[in-house]
């Protein structure tokens, strides 16, 4: 019989290795918290028109990477590729925009594209991001960039650059996709085959192509600070004044679009040359989507986010993480003493330690062996003698450490007291 093996491009994340993840996820808990972000958790699964609508008919995510299917009613679901959508639909569905002038929500959760599966890009990823509604910047947009990069830096994320753009409103989108077309036209038989269609459904996603002949050509076409409006290109200085202020170094890359179509005004993009990302060096990205709640039905909000993808991050940071180890390892000397085993074992846990037991009945040398491998800092001997006195032995693991008697009723004690030094 084959071996039933996970979906390509979907991976497990065994108990070995998820102590470096909770410790990012706590870590970036604990700083969007200290800025106001309260954490919203949405389906996994949303109507799939939410996508189709918001990040666009002719992205690469609608058109190519959605897990699609209909159900049993024959409605038309996904499993969600980004988390944005889901939050603007849950913002709209719950009437929040009446509730406070501004929202500040984070997430955290799995996410679904059937990209063709490559170093630290799975068909089952997950991000870490933030939204901000009602805030039409450019303040707050310098103040996720800082928040952004401070955390990074802190999860030892080595080398951290910024790059950031504007793709402008609505009025400075449309004259730039004129003069964009104007220039691609006569280049179209030289552009790839995704990019002679995007030609026709979305000009500015040419720009987003990886396909050297593609960049190639671009590399001569007309910028959008060109074409900016007025109130965009203040909106774009001040913005970039405000990371100046706040010491963040940026570089204003003009063929920044990014992949959704959402996005209007202020773009950036996170990167850095750590050797664990391969040849590509983005780890985060976000920006404006000041039309996206309205596209979808509410009331017209600014707004703007960012994602960060939670295993781009862990493949860049150098930072080591030990895993959590047990105060103590419980031994019974015998096997009728493995219920006495399990009481002590309970007892410290309701002391908040950490305790592990090993119930099998197996010999003292091989719990021994076992409590070594644990990690933790105690071995506890409990032998009929010892129950019959009210007392245990106590063995420093680390270094083979002496062993002593300890009376049962201050075990807990005496522990948290050696676990603190």
């Amino acid at each position: 019989m084959t071996p039933l093996r996970a979906v390509k491009g979907m991976h497990d994340l065994l108990p070995a290795d998820i102590h470096r993840w909770q410790d990012l996820e706590s870590r970036f808990r604990a700083t969007v918290q200290r800025y106001g972000f309260g954490e919203i958790r949405t389906p996994i699964v949303e109507p799939t028109q939410l996508f189709v609508r918001s990040i666009g008919a002719s992205t690469d995510i609608v058109e190519k990477e959605m897990y699609s299917f209909h159900d049993k009613a024959d409605k038309s679901l996904t499993l969600r590729p980004e988390g944005t959508a889901s939050c603007v639909r849950a913002f709209l569905e719950h009437r929040m925009s009446g509730q406070q002038p501004t929202q500040r929500w984070y997430y955290l959760g799995p996410m679904y594209r059937r990209e063709r599966p490559a170093k630290g890009r799975y068909r089952q990823f997950f991000q870490a991001g933030v939204e901000v509604f009602g805030d039409p910047g450019p303040y707050v947009d310098a103040e996720i960039v800082e928040m952004l990069v401070g955390f990074l830096e802190q999860v030892g994320v080595p080398n951290v650059s910024v790059a950031i753009n504007s793709l402008g409103s609505g009025t400075t989108r449309e004259r730039y996709r004129h003069a964009l077309l104007e220039y691609l036209t006569p280049h179209r038989e030289a552009l790839s085959a995704d990019s002679q269609r995007r030609l026709e459904s979305n000009a500015l996603r040419v720009l987003d192509s990886k396909a050297p002949q593609d960049q190639d050509i671009v590399r001569e076409a007309p910028r959008i600070s060109e074409y900016l409006e007025p109130d965009d290109a203040e909106h774009f200085r001040q913005f970039s004044e405000c990371l100046v202020a706040l010491d963040i170094p940026f570089v204003v890359e003009p063929r920044l679009v990014r992949g959704l179509d959402y996005y209007s005004r202020t773009l950036f993009e996170v990167r850095s040359d750590s050797d664990g990302l391969g040849a590509q060096n983005a780890i985060c990205g976000g920006g404006r989507y000041d039309g996206l709640v309205e596209t979808l039905g509410g009331p017209s909000t600014p707004a703007i986010g960012f994602a960060l993808g939670i295993e781009r991050v862990l493949m860049a940071s150098r930072s080591a993480v030990a895993p959590q180890t047990a105060d103590a390892f419980i031994i019974s000397a015998q096997p009728e003493l493995r219920t006495e085993a399990l009481l002590v074992a309970t007892e410290l846990r309701n002391a908040g330690l950490h305790a592990l037991a090993d119930l099998r009945g197996t010999s003292v040398k091989s719990q021994m062996r076992r409590a070594d491998k644990s990690g933790a800092g105690f071995a506890v001997i409990l032998g009929t003698d010892e129950r019959d006195r009210g007392v245990v032995q106590v063995k420093q693991l680390e270094d083979q450490g002496q062993q002593h008697e300890v009376p049962r009723h201050a075990l807990a004690t005496h522990l948290a007291s050696k676990a603190r030094m």
